[in-house]
């Protein structure tokens, strides 16, 4: 029986608070561990965790320092080290503590680093914040660069970001390696009627819907729920359904404004919706959007990161420029008053999904990848 590689994996977001790259990781794993014996360094964050079969965790304090709404991990470098020198192979999440100590060491000890580009760090550690900006985007950049450069390879979701990395001076080896949704499991609704029932939303309204950070300055909020209010001016019968962990105490309140807070699971919130709006300002693929289009939602975004390599205008969806709550309220009003139109998008986008966002193509992707470095 051939011996398993040693698979060391650094990230400084894990289970259980969720978010994109958590996602990404928790589908990852199990397919990691048919290949790979696996061991996750990550920080050590409040609740409990889901238990993977044959995988080793080792769990960092925080440091009570924050980051804007990211909690940072204070990690032992004896026993990062001491993972990094059992490893075959690193593979980085993110750049943050975790992650840093395990590229540092990792060079050190020349083990093979692979990195999966999930956002570009800088633009997202300047929107974090709301001050010295410029000064946290620099040393983030820098940093960011630093480990990028150590690494023998960036798993990168776009050609879009493989070229902005170029640019900014990061030389290192890229593999564009698409991600991907289950397209299995987020299905449309069987009946828009009994998906709102099931979360408690009467079937009279029409729902206009976001999942992720709720609250955070990248995601622009305030944009959706401006258009919002205006739309309710024509559409009295709607609400907006924000799902996710709310990190900004200070957004307005109202009847028909729903805060879920943060869920595990976002299929049944997302089969309930009308319409899904990502407002972002910066992204790089977007796994909220993919699993909107995925589960038949007639979806509206800014045209950021590779959103606008597959939701193509009027043909699958609709764009509107960053930040103007104006364009975002004439195509909700579009698509509340034309319902055929807004149920050919939500068919066109699930299937752009099959065809080209498919979770298993990921994962397979992936796994032949790091099978590959030696």
């Amino acid at each position: 029986m051939v011996k398993k590689k040693r698979l060391l994996i650094a990230t400084d977001r894990f289970l259980p608070r969720w978010d994109g790259i958590v996602r990404f990781l928790d589908l990852l794993i199990p397919e990691l561990t048919k290949n790979f014996e696996v061991t996750i360094l990550a920080p050590k964050l409040p609740g409990k965790i889901p238990k993977y079969q044959d995988v080793k965790i080792i769990r960092f304090p925080l440091s009570g320092i924050k980051f804007g709404k990211l909690d940072l991990a204070k990690p032992k470098k004896r026993k990062v080290r001491r993972a990094v020198k059992k490893a075959d192979l690193v593979f980085v999440q993110i750049v943050a503590p975790i992650g840093f100590l395990a590229t540092k060491y990792a060079h050190q000890y020349n083990k093979p680093i692979v990195n999966y580009v999930h956002c570009i760090e800088w633009d997202l550690a300047a929107k974090l914040i709301e001050n010295f900006q410029t000064i946290v985007r620099f040393i983030v950049k820098q940093t960011t660069k630093y480990c990028y450069n150590k690494s023998n390879l960036l798993l990168v979701p776009s050609k879009q970001v493989a070229d902005l990395l170029e640019k900014n001076g990061i030389e290192t080896k890229k593999q564009i390696v698409p991600l991907g949704i289950e397209t299995n499991k987020f299905l449309p609704a069987a009946s828009k009627t009994s998906a709102k029932k099931k979360i408690g939303i009467p079937s009279r309204y029409k729902v206009i819907g976001f999942t992720g950070r709720v609250g955070t300055l990248e995601k622009d909020l305030p944009t959706l729920i401006t258009a919002f209010q205006d739309v309710k001016k024509k559409y009295p019968k709607t609400k907006l359904l924000l799902v996710g962990e709310v990190l900004n105490k200070n957004l307005p309140k109202h009847k028909d404004i729903i805060y879920t807070g943060e869920k595990a699971n976002v299929i049944p919130y997302l089969q309930a919706m009308d319409i899904f709006v990502m407002p972002s300002l910066i992204e790089t693929s977007s796994l909220a959007t993919m699993e909107a289009m995925s589960t038949g939602c007639s979806v509206v975004a800014t045209p950021v990161g590779s959103i606008q390599e597959y939701l193509i205008e009027k043909v699958n969806g609709l764009i509107f420029p960053k930040g103007d709550a104006q364009v975002l309220k004439e195509n909700l009003h579009y698509l509340l008053k034309n319902d055929s139109q807004r149920t050919k998008f939500a068919n066109q986008g699930r299937q752009t999904i099959i065809e080209r966002h498919e979770w298993k193509k990921t994962a397979k992707k992936i796994t032949e990848v790091l099978m590959k470095i030696k």
